[in-house]
């Protein structure tokens, strides 16, 4: 696939159901701010749905793809429905409530700290 893509799909299994991200978020994550562009023509590569979840990745503003590849235009509304991913209208995820950003849990948080201990009464 190239090595480009290989980082967006190491993003992409990791986004946790419920959840969705940007492309921007995805793009920053790899090192490559820049292109997030580059990172959509990368997901219409992509090998495997169900591994790499593509569905889960929008625009900055919660919209979804206009011409979702993996089953046209309402099947990205539908998988993100059937997991529970809050809507803001018909087009947009409700992105302050679900949005999941790379290196952190599916609450927001990052993963190189442990929570656990960090939140444990003294």
């Amino acid at each position: 696939m190239g090595e480009f893509n290989d980082k967006v799909f190491q993003v992409v299994r990791d986004i946790p159901a419920g959840y969705v991200t940007t492309y921007g978020d995805i793009a920053r994550a790899i090192g490559e701010p820049r292109k997030s562009r580059f990172v959509g023509f990368a997901l219409r590569t992509n090998p495997d749905p169900d591994t790499y979840p593509c569905h889960r990745v929008v625009f900055k503003d919660g919209a979804l793809a206009a011409n979702y590849i993996f089953g046209g235009e309402g099947a990205q509304r539908k998988l993100l429905a059937d997991e529970g991913v809050p809507f803001a209208d018909d087009t947009h995820v409700d992105i302050a409530r679900c949005r999941w950003t790379p290196g952190s849990d599916a609450l927001g948080r990052p993963t190189d700290i442990d929570w656990e201990a960090e939140m444990a009464e003294s």
